[in-house]
């Protein structure tokens, strides 16, 4: 039997999980007492979180509760890319936080080093924002996944179609 194993590489953020930490987060600042009378939101743009707070200290506060609220529903953190701090209208603060969605072509060919020198024998392409590896063996396929999950790439992985 010598047919081809395979699974994708790929790298999403659940946006319905999002919209519901984002949901749980501006909950707790409504009702926690060192955000009364502030002026802290969340806004999610098409691929940006916008965060707006009072100060630095605010700001940093509104962020750990929103990514407690996302480890909680299983969402990747390793996936924000925190932009600068800016100040905003009438003295607030504002950041930018990007979400990476899919796997960028200089993280893929990384993926591709670090799978070639494992001398596993399997193939890897890219293929858009995700890589495709073939085997026939599904033990270097699970031996890849091992590896990938122990490597320090920058961004959360996740492993789908596997055949």
């Amino acid at each position: 039997m010598a047919s081809e194993n395979s699974f994708d590489i790929v790298s999403k953020v659940d946006m319905q999980e999002l919209n519901n930490a984002i949901h749980q987060t501006e909950r707790e600042i409504e009702t926690r007492f060192d955000f009364k009378g502030s002026k802290c939101s969340l806004t999610l743009e098409k691929d940006a979180l916008v965060v707006v707070a009072d100060d630095d200290y605010k700001l940093g506060a509104v962020l750990d509760i929103l990514q407690s609220k996302m480890i909680k529903r299983g969402l990747p953190i390793k996936n924000l890319d925190y932009g600068k701090i800016e100040p905003a209208s009438m003295g607030t603060v504002r950041q930018r936080v990007k979400l990476k969605q899919g796997i960028d072509q200089d993280t893929a060919k990384k993926i591709n080093v670090l799978i070639r020198d494992s001398k596993l024998k399997v193939k890897s392409q890219i293929q858009g924002d995700q890589i495709r590896v073939t085997g026939k063996s599904r033990d270097d396929l699970q031996s890849v996944i091992a590896l990938l999950r122990n490597s320090d790439i920058p961004l959360d992985l996740q492993f789908a179609n596997y055949k």
